[in-house]
């Protein structure tokens, strides 16, 4: 089969989750098929700002598409509208603006599917918030297979994305609780669909000693990995951190955080952020970690969750978070919470609960074994494109 994806941003050097997801599918299906990617020329979400130069280069051996994004966004204009469509009355048209303003707004890459659409077999669409997916899924439709990345965010409740979820030839769900989000605002229970997450980079493991002698971290922690921003819940963890261990004293594990800054950290001895880190050096940490904390409330799939499970650590998890709630309770490699009481509590049990940190890591490592390594991921994916494309002969080859 040939196979093309469109995505948002690309790169090696591009780490966010959807874009991350993105990646790691293409350079595991690049082994059974010929794959390429058409993306923008941005690499920051915020501003889609244009910093790839436009043409065709390869990462990992794919060819990659790069167009430029023609206008970019402003953040303060698009919160206005944002705000302004979710709390009153609007059309479709409203909607489309925002759309545009919501980015990355860039036809050049839309004109480029259309014209090369008969060039391949399918079509893989990442994220459906974007403009980049809205208006290139319309050119595939019959062939073009979305990925939603969906969160419990209110825009999912626009119209042109409920009329989006009806256009796929079939959709890869990231778990059960995003498919029942998505077939509860668009009743599109006809497109076909599967649940399949998506792997995790299974060639590193994690050296818990390098850890330490790199950081010279003298307690156990717990570990936060990804974005340091309010919509990840960051600000609630510092503060009920910092809460709880002007009461609890030693008997808490410190927290490092790891991961880009875009809100000031709450000054405490024992809160440790160390930046950016390559991915050794985040595994590195999962291994050398009591237990993984993902404080986000909205999330599709949790790919940070995996890596915990992959290093057979538990996790602890935003109980209001439907999809990282099930994720736990499934794989039972973890706990949750809602209030800053059971959050206190959990991280108490599992500091000083070696036996319990071990059965959830062991569970949760399983859990991962059983449902996303690549094999599994590919697996699911073939299923649904025999499903849907069965004219197309899919060759099975082991991964190399």
């Amino acid at each position: 089969m040939k196979i093309g994806i469109v995505v948002q941003r690309y790169g090696e050097d591009v780490t966010g989750g959807a874009e991350l997801h993105a990646r790691l599918i293409a350079e595991n299906l690049k082994f059974f098929h010929e794959v390429e990617v058409f993306t923008t020329c941005a690499k920051d979400y915020i501003t889609w700002k244009n910093e790839y130069p436009p043409g065709t280069t390869e990462v990992q051996s794919i060819p990659v598409h790069r167009f430029p994004v023609e206008k970019p966004r402003n953040p303060d204009v698009y919160a206005r509208i944002e705000k302004q469509l979710l709390y009153s009355e609007h059309s479709i048209e409203e909607e489309l603006l925002w759309l545009k303003e919501e980015g990355p707004y860039s036809p050049a890459l839309v004109h480029a599917v259309r014209q090369r659409k008969d060039d391949f077999d399918a079509w893989i669409h990442f994220s459906f918030r974007y403009y980049t997916t809205v208006e290139t899924l319309k050119v595939t439709r019959n062939k073009g297979f979305l990925v939603p990345t969906a969160e419990e965010d209110p825009i999912i409740y626009f119209k042109i994305f409920r009329e989006l979820f009806h256009l796929p030839a079939g959709i890869f769900y990231n778990s059960i609780e995003e498919k029942r989000l998505i077939q509860g605002v668009a009743r599109n229970y006809t497109v076909p669909g599967i649940v399949v997450g998506v792997g995790i980079e299974e060639e590193i493991h994690g050296r818990a000693r390098i850890f330490y002698q790199r950081y010279n971290i003298g307690h156990p922690f717990m570990l936060y990995v990804g974005r340091i921003d309010v919509s990840k819940g960051v600000d609630t963890l510092m503060r009920w951190y910092v809460k709880m261990a002007s009461h609890a004293k030693r008997s808490i594990p410190d927290l490092v955080l790891i991961g880009a800054q875009k809100i000031p950290l709450v000054k405490s001895k024992r809160i440790h952020y160390l930046g950016f880190v390559d991915p050794q050096t985040k595994f590195d940490a999962i291994s050398a970690c009591e237990f993984l904390v993902n404080p986000s409330a909205l999330e599709s799939l949790s790919m940070i969750v995996l890596e915990a499970w992959h290093e057979r650590k538990p996790v602890l998890v935003n109980g209001k978070c439907a999809v990282l709630k099930g994720q736990v309770i499934r794989a039972q490699g973890g706990l949750y919470y809602e209030t800053y009481s059971e959050f206190a509590a959990m991280v108490k049990k599992l500091h000083r609960d070696h036996s319990l940190r071990k059965i959830l890591g062991e569970n949760g490592y399983e859990y991962y074994s059983q449902h996303y390594t690549w094999n599994k991921i590919i697996e699911k994916y073939h299923t649904l494109f025999r499903e849907v494309l069965p004219h197309i002969h899919i060759h099975e080859r082991a991964l190399v």
